[in-house]
């Protein structure tokens, strides 16, 4: 690479000696004895009769340079003598120019001499502006030239003998065949290439190369020869339409050859940004066109190309990606080729048919270079991906030998480690057992606990009915016996005696006893012994509902039954201020464990009532409410109550066994994991909702058949 830059910077310092005659250029306006001045006129409306008193600029120099300006110069050019210029012709070597008018001013008359450009198009190409001047030029003669620009004012003038305009024409079309060889090859090649590797740098590269030929064959006026109408809206927008795609194109090069996006986020951030803002440069074309969008692309090319170096500088030289130094140095010949052609445009080296090529011989280079570039790439990582591929081959052998060796180590300690495992394996086989034995003491052991809880309470609610039912028995005895006394007399009778006198004695009887309110009382006690009775079956049969110790095999069972099993047992714990809503749906038989599933009903709503208890502010009217419905082929039942509810780590934490937020001694924190364990059992699921301060609400759900 250092190489490749020693030879540029000596090829670039042999052109500030070459001669202008060495390649064909004739002379210039001044040597042929003319003396060149310019008006600007900033209207774009000054007709020639009115500049004729107008003061004009002296020039200098053959090469009209008035930078980026879309105002309408006038060139005037004097001689001191007569001359003659059989066959000359004088030729603005600019293709670009909007308007390109020549007129002499003769003994006060204007002639025009028309554009004579089109005489050359049927061999070769004229590019530039051709004008046939008139065999003799007198002294008080003046020529004026009418130029004006859209893009870069630049106007090299001379006079040339049509013989060899014809020649330089003819050089220069062998030099654009040249070039465009070049750059079809490259294109050629790279698409080839973009069809078997399918990577995205290849064709961004071959657009690249495309937009730069546009770009080029546009400046140099070939285009508008061979492809499209000289002044259509296509040949006046083609240089910054063209220049902005190839700057697109470089940017989007740029980011996938380089790897930006992995090498550095800094360059691939600041590239990225170049390449909206060449996109927004078309827009500007389109919207407030070609003065301002070629004045931007300008900035654009310049700001690009100080990105490109940069970023191709830092990825070759801090993180050593090889193939960077090949896009480093095509972009630098690029840039050195750049120089050198602006630098001629100001006569800082000689303008001739070599140096107004620079920048195509150096963009023909820098594709090359490009081309090599990708291909080093390719190569680049292709060794990577061998010594890769040898480090793993290493890599897998190492641990190959490795594997052996520690194979060996954990055949012994396999053989020590089951030997191990056969001596304790009846040890676990125990401890399982055990285990599952205590798992299934610790369920029942909490059932039998909930129900110890209830003794107090169910045998308050079964002395209640008892005691109604012994207090009846003495009263009832009383009225029977006076009943058996009125019997007992009626059997006495005496039918030898009177009788009429016996009977009214028994009436006198039944009056002093009251049979009536006897006989009324006697209904009554009977009534309440009767209702005693049921209540206390009521109980045993809830009771026994509950526990259904005898029912441990899977059978449908109504879930609504349960629930008010369960609440008929918990009635004595109930709060005064507490009431039970029971919203009971209308649900087919579920297939459960029936005593499983009463111990899941019993510890929810025993930790419901005691949720209520505990809150330190109470309402006039706490609710418990139960709810059961049918959906989706599933068993809803929502436990809800207005207790204190639950915090969100509390609420996550509650299934965990032997977790509680009661006191020592209140609670084992095994209820609501055997809740959780149930339900699991049976298949269904358990959902939680609550709100601190508010209450709680479980609601499970349940299939109808588990299995």
């Amino acid at each position: 690479m250092k190489r490749l830059l020693h030879i540029l910077f000596f090829f670039a310092f042999t052109l500030l000696f070459f001669d202008a005659n060495a390649v064909g250029y004739k002379e210039g306006i001044v040597e042929n004895g003319f003396t060149p001045s310019y008006y600007r006129d900033g209207t774009n409306k000054v007709e020639l009769t009115q500049l004729l008193d107008k003061k004009f600029t002296p020039i200098k120099t053959e090469i009209f340079n008035f930078g980026l300006d879309s105002a309408t110069f006038w060139i005037k050019m004097t001689r001191q003598n007569d001359s003659s210029f059989a066959n000359d012709i004088l030729f603005i070597d600019q293709s670009r120019l909007a308007l390109a008018e020549m007129y002499i001013l003769r003994n006060g008359s204007i002639l025009q001499i028309p554009n004579s450009s089109s005489i050359y198009t049927n061999n070769t190409l004229a590019q530039g502006k051709v004008f046939k001047i008139p065999p003799f030029i007198y002294k008080n003669d003046i020529i004026f030239l009418k130029l004006r620009a859209t893009e870069t004012f630049l106007a090299p003038v001379s006079i040339r003998n049509e013989g060899s305009l014809l020649s330089t024409f003819s050089l220069r079309g062998i030099i654009f065949g040249f070039y465009t060889g070049i750059m079809a090859i490259m294109f050629v090649y790279n698409l080839f290439l973009f069809i078997i590797i399918r990577d995205k740098s290849y064709l961004y590269y071959i657009f690249y190369i495309l937009f730069t030929w546009l770009t080029q064959i546009s400046i140099q006026g070939y285009s508008s020869k061979y492809f499209w109408v000289h002044g259509s809206v296509l040949d006046n927008y083609s240089v910054v339409l063209f220049s902005s795609l190839t700057l697109v194109f470089t940017s989007l090069f740029t980011l996938s050859f380089l790897n930006t996006k992995v090498f550095s986020k800094t360059w691939n951030k600041l590239i990225t940004i170049f390449f909206y803002l060449t996109l927004i440069n078309l827009l500007v074309l389109y919207f407030f066109g070609i003065y301002y969008a070629f004045m931007t692309m300008q900035f654009l090319t310049i700001t690009g190309t100080i990105l490109a170096l940069s970023a191709a500088n830092f990825v070759y030289f801090k993180k050593h990606f090889k193939p960077a130094g090949y896009y480093l140095v095509a972009w630098s010949v690029l840039l050195i080729g750049a120089i050198l052609f602006i630098m001629k445009d100001y006569g800082i080296i000689p303008y001739n048919n070599f140096t107004i090529y620079l920048l195509q011989i150096s963009s023909a280079i820098e594709v090359m270079l490009l081309s090599f570039a990708l291909a080093d790439k390719i190569n680049f990582f292709k060794k990577e991906n061998e010594v890769a591929q040898a480090q793993a081959l290493n890599a897998s052998l190492e641990n190959q030998k490795l594997i052996k060796e520690q194979n060996i180590v954990l055949e012994r300690k396999v053989q020590e480690r089951t030997e191990e495992l056969q001596n304790t394996n009846s040890t676990l086989n125990v401890t399982l057992t055990n285990l599952k034995d205590t798992q299934s003491q610790l369920v029942d052991a909490e059932k039998m606990a909930a129900l110890g809880q209830l003794t107090a309470g169910i045998a308050h609610e079964i002395n209640n009915p008892i005691n109604f039912v012994t207090s009846n028995i003495k009263p009832l005895e009383l009225d029977i016996n006076d009943l058996k006394e009125i019997i007992t007399r009626y059997e006495e009778i005496d039918f030898d005696k009177d009788v009429k006198e016996q009977v009214e004695e028994i009436e006198a009887f039944k009056k002093q006893i009251d049979l009536n309110f006897v006989n009324n009382e006697i209904s009554s006690l009977l009534s309440g012994i009767s209702e005693g009775a049921k209540r206390t079956a009521e109980i045993i049969r809830s009771l026994r509902n509950f526990s259904r110790i005898d029912e441990t095999d899977m059978k449908p069972i109504d879930l609504n039954e349960g629930l008010q099993s369960t609440l008929v047992l918990v009635r004595n714990n109930l709060p005064d201020n507490l009431t039970v809503i029971k919203e009971y749906g209308n649900l087919p038989k579920v297939e459960c464990l029936p005593g499983k599933i009463n111990q899941v009903f019993m510890n929810l709503v025993s930790n419901a009532i005691q949720a209520i208890k505990t809150k330190e502010i109470q309402r006039e009217e706490e609710f418990l409410t139960i709810k059961t419905w049918y959906e989706d082929q599933q068993v809803k039942i929502s436990i809800k109550d207005s207790g204190i509810g639950m915090t969100e780590e509390t609420k996550h934490r509650i299934f965990e066994p032997f977790f509680t937020t009661k006191d020592i001694g209140e609670g084992t924190g095994l209820g609501l994991s055997i809740v959780f364990s149930i339900i699991e059992k049976h298949k269904g699921h358990i959902e939680v909702i609550s709100k601190l301060g508010e209450g709680t609400e479980f609601i499970i759900t349940l299939n109808i058949n588990p299995q």
